[in-house]
């Protein structure tokens, strides 16, 4: 008769792991994360097993009471992992063994592959809800900083030179329809992770009689009429790791769009701009240098962007190659996962908090916006206007550009006759394109900076936050 062993798989063996392959084996220490998760999927399998008749009800409540008992203990920190158990499922049910002896039976019809399978979706739907809450965070601040700013204008950048005069809220819209993406694709993930994979056993299900859509309900695996969702291909179950791709592209594309969104600030903030001013509780200063006021949370979120690319590299190359079905190397998948979700969360919370405090310098705006040149592009298309062929437009305003350069004055400061001698189609009044205010509110079409479109994209915003 073979010995008893700690590890699920030990009556094949007559011997245990060496310490040290216990040491370079071992997941608890990260995915014990997984065990509130980890406890709902027990509940819900044991629910399924009572249903169908492979254990009693009162087995049933006596494996319940015991994995809440557990599950109040690890919430209080008194729960003790044991490394030589592996994974945080070993731990719980060999805890849960050791007090309720029907445990013994929980295991029936289950897999640790369709378990872990199963509390990592139930995991994806959990933290793509913190995530795009706190991605709303982020959007909530953008938006009060908008309405603070409503009047404001500033040059817009193209190869980093000023371009074109815009409303800052405009440019804050920008980076809110890009926040927004994001809370799609995480809402999208959500979506994608609604399958409840238990009951796919180790490879090819179980020959015993479960009732896998009785356990999809149980654990919320439902769509929006409350139908159970089940994984439909065994096999493809325990090996597919698209969530974990898709979850880690989410992040790393929210890491992309932060880093630009730092980026502005950086330069907002530099002395060069100096825009905008950040929120001492989110700088810091120069050990040598007294002056120095540096935005570092805007710095450290272009850096966590690199991380949360470097997570999802870690994935694809992890999954790449693998042959159907599990294989160990897929225990790694968990810890790039975790981090992503770690620091996407607190990201999304460093930004809204350097969005409250940041305040805006409108005169230094002020001052850039009031640049003629922005207003280049309005000149040709006054000379459109005027039956100008565009391209013959563009020409001559390059002409006029060149004209005030060479004069030392601004574009606006050409006289009648400077603008005349270069092209006929200049009219006397074409100094009046000069005036800010007309030039914003000519830009109406949906999507552009005009006053009565920014008014549009404020009401739209406060319905979508509300």
């Amino acid at each position: 008769m073979a010995k008893p062993s700690h590890a699920t798989w030990g009556g094949r063996f007559t011997a245990g792991p060496a310490e040290l392959m216990l040491q370079f084996s071992e997941s608890v220490s990260f995915d014990r994360r997984l065990a509130p998760f980890d406890v709902a999927g027990s509940k819900a399998h044991s629910a399924m097993l009572a249903h169908v008749g492979l254990i009693t009800k009162k087995e049933r409540d006596a494996i319940h009471a015991g994995l809440d008992a557990i599950l109040a203990e690890i919430e209080a920190g008194k729960f003790t992992w044991e490394t030589k158990l592996e994974d945080v499922h070993m731990n719980i049910e060999q805890a849960l063994t050791k007090r309720v002896p029907a445990a013994a039976k929980l295991h029936t019809a289950r897999s640790r592959n369709d378990q872990i399978a199963t509390d990592m979706r139930l995991f994806f739907k959990h933290a793509c809800g913190v995530v795009q809450e706190r991605i709303r965070g982020a959007e909530r601040a953008l938006l009060a900083a908008a309405e603070a700013n409503r009047d404001v204008l500033i040059p817009g950048y193209t190869h980093l030179q000023r371009a074109q005069p815009v409303y800052l809220p405009h440019h804050l819209f920008a980076w809110m329809e890009m926040l927004e993406r994001d809370r799609a694709r995480f809402a999208d993930v959500a979506a994608h992770a609604n399958w409840c994979p238990l009951g796919s056993g180790a490879i090819a299900g179980t020959t015993l009689p479960i009732d896998r859509e009785f356990t999809a309900k149980a654990l919320g695996f439902v769509d929006a009429k409350g139908r159970p969702q089940v994984t439909q291909n065994s096999m493809d179950t325990v090996a597919d790791r698209d969530l974990f791709i898709e979850f880690a592209g989410a992040c790393a594309l929210f890491g992309v769009h932060i880093s630009r969104i730092a980026e502005d600030l950086i330069l907002w903030m530099s002395s060069e701009f100096k825009f905008v001013e950040l929120p001492d509780a989110f700088c810091t200063g120069s050990s040598l240098m007294p002056q120095k006021k540096n935005p570092d949370s805007c710095e450290l979120l272009r850096g966590k962007s690199a991380r949360l690319q470097g997570n999802l590299h870690t994935l694809l190359t992890l999954a790449k190659g693998l042959p159907l079905t599990y294989n160990r190397d897929l225990q790694e998948d968990k810890p790039p996962v975790f981090d992503s979700f770690d620091q996407t969360a607190i990201c999304a919370d460093v930004l809204a908090g350097t969005l409250a405090g940041m305040t805006v310098n409108r005169e230094r705006c002020a001052a850039a916006v009031a640049d003629p040149a922005l207003l280049a592009t309005d000149v040709a298309d006054y000379l459109v206007l005027q039956g100008v062929a565009f391209r013959d437009a563009h020409h001559a305003v390059g002409a006029i550009v060149r004209l005030a350069e060479t004069k030392g004055v601004g574009l606006n400061e050409l006289t009648v006759a400077d603008v005349q001698g270069v092209h006929p189609a200049f009219k006397a009044d074409w100094a009046e394109i000069f005036d800010l205010k007309r030039a914003l509110a000519k830009r109406e079409g949906t999507g552009m900076p005009g006053p009565k479109q920014v008014a549009r994209q404020f009401a739209r915003w406060k319905k979508l936050l509300r």
